[in-house]
């Protein structure tokens, strides 16, 4: 555990920081929009059946000639029981007696009505093509807009395992990298892609890559600071998702065609593939056995933080002998499995399953708010800056284990209250204030939780975890049709023994990261502590 004091000696938080800082958080402000940009590339226009007489240009002049465009449409649509326009049926027959001065429309019964045969029209006032107009995901079809919803889902959870898992053995900067290169390509191909199967693989893939780009940046931004500023760098961070949504919104307000728009938030990756500077891990090339080329590393951080001397002195045996302690533990083989055969890592996992489903479960349902798509997607980056400077705060002042179950247990009691006080949509955005501290709490100090032997590894399968909970999350409000409180009363309940759940976890603040598995078990056996104090003695 002696890394501290290895990085304290070279500039634990100088020039070097910030350039790295800065260097990953713009990827995260640009691969933000790929998690949300089904808002948008997916968004359903309102539609309506295509008819020939009405919608072909010859045949509608012939018969529709000084006819009212709008009461023309009664006579070959039907209305629905709101007295809109029917989205997915149209008449069997003309009814032009509709056109006559006090006629009543017919319901279904009256008339026959038949399916879209000839297609769709859609509104295209607010989007001039979606994915929805370009394949038809509508009526029948409209279970394929999910599909894809969920097929980039699963895209997440495998890169975040498989991602791990490669970065834990070949290192941070390598997977990132790739990372990068991947989201360009993909993402760029989605673009142009003849069909929807081909569109989903794609998608697929760069949902991969965005858990990839997710996961490593975070990870390369704290294992090269200080403990004391993890908290404000991982806040830092986690703005830079918030300002990606307000790019977001900027940008596909500019842009209302699809194919544009995922051009627009993929090409800049080739840029940031072409451009990367970045530094390995040497925490992670140290405790790997790597200590030259951690060494490089090290010494390349002096000399950009201004630590001449520190460069100069700096030698193998050095590291060896501040390391010692860490490398014979580290000489034990770890394996995947270890991380499920530790009782204390099963925990993290638990509370990570835990804020996916209550999370994702209430803020997948603001769909149905009804508001304006741009100016919704602006309030939730509005949200989400109080929440996480509030949960900063917290964190450094309280601790990250009193925040983490004070927000879980208070996001869950609102979320009771708000199930026998109020109904309604406005129960739902009540609960978000809390979450989204939860959410900023829990992400700020997972990564301070897991060793460094399997820190990539282990936050691959948190994040996976999570994911599980996100898609299950959703689900629970099936139970609507038994009780539209029940879903409500799953997710306080869940948010509030998560929250009694993480007081047992360890207390993070000002304690230095864990490289080994034995440095966890020891902290939650309350010993790290006291092996801290000895190696910073010898």
């Amino acid at each position: 555990m002696a890394f501290a004091e290895l990085l304290e000696h070279v500039g634990s938080l100088g020039r070097f920081q910030i350039f790295q800082i800065v260097s990953l958080v713009i990827p995260i402000i640009c691969v933000t929009p790929h998690n949300l940009l089904d808002n948008f590339t997916a968004a359903v226009p309102d539609h309506r059946c295509r008819h020939p007489l009405l919608d072909n240009a010859m045949a509608s002049l012939n018969v529709t000639r000084g006819l009212d465009p709008d009461a023309l449409l009664r006579v070959f649509i039907p209305l629905d029981k709101h007295q809109k326009l029917e989205r997915c049926r149209r008449f069997l027959h003309p009814q032009w007696q509709l056109l006559e001065l006090n006629a009543s429309a017919p319901n279904a019964s009256e008339a026959d009505t038949e399916p879209c045969l000839d297609g769709w029209v859609y509104d295209r006032s607010d989007f001039s093509s979606t994915i929805v107009s370009e394949w038809d995901m509508v009526c029948d079809w409209q279970f394929l807009k999910p599909m894809a919803q969920s097929i980039f889902m699963a895209g997440i959870m495998t890169g975040a395992i498989i991602c791990g898992l490669v970065s834990d053995k070949f290192g941070r900067r390598l997977v990132l990298s790739c990372c990068y290169l991947q989201l360009a390509i993909t993402g760029t191909c989605s673009a142009v892609v003849p069909n929807f199967f081909l569109y989903c693989c794609l998608r697929f893939l760069s949902a991969f890559a965005v858990a990839g780009i997710t996961m490593n940046a975070g990870i390369l931004m704290i294992e090269w600071t200080k403990t004391q500023a993890g908290a404000t760098v991982m806040t830092i961070s986690s703005l830079g998702f918030s300002v990606g949504e307000f790019l977001l919104s900027g940008v596909a307000y500019a842009i209302r065609d699809w194919c544009f728009l995922q051009l627009a938030v993929s090409v800049p990756f080739v840029l940031f593939f072409l451009s990367s500077w970045l530094a390995e891990s040497a925490r992670w090339l140290i405790v790997t056995g790597k200590i030259d080329q951690g060494l490089h590393a090290l010494r390349r951080v002096a000399g950009i933080n201004g630590k001449k001397d520190a460069r100069d002195t700096l030698t193998i045996e050095t590291v060896k002998s501040a390391m010692r302690e860490d490398l014979m533990v580290t000489k034990t083989k770890h394996s995947e499995v270890d991380l499920f055969r530790t009782p204390e890592l099963l925990k993290r996992f638990c509370g990570m399953f835990a804020i996916g489903f209550v999370f994702y479960g209430l803020i997948l349902d603001l769909q149905n708010m009804g508001s304006n798509l741009f100016l919704l997607q602006v309030l939730f980056g509005v949200i989400d800056i109080p929440s996480k400077t509030g949960s900063f705060f917290a964190m450094n002042y309280i601790g990250r284990r009193i925040t983490q179950a004070g927000s879980l247990i208070l996001a869950g009691l609102c979320i009771l209250a708000n199930a026998v006080i109020a109904q309604g949509e406005s129960e739902m955005t009540r609960g978000l204030w809390c979450l989204c501290s939860v959410d900023q709490s829990f992400v700020n100090t997972y990564s301070e939780l897991f060793p460094t032997v399997l820190r990539m590894t282990a936050i691959g399968g948190g994040q996976m975890a999570m994911r599980l909970g996100s898609i299950l999350g959703p689900l629970v409000k099936l139970l609507n049709q038994f009780n539209p409180l029940l879903p409500l009363f799953i997710y306080g309940g869940v948010s509030v023994i998560t929250g009694l759940t993480a007081l047992l976890l360890p207390e993070t603040l000002n304690m230095p990261l864990p490289d080994t598995i034995h440095d966890v078990e020891s902290r939650e056996a309350g010993h790290f502590g006291e092996n801290i104090a000895k190696s910073t003695r010898m």
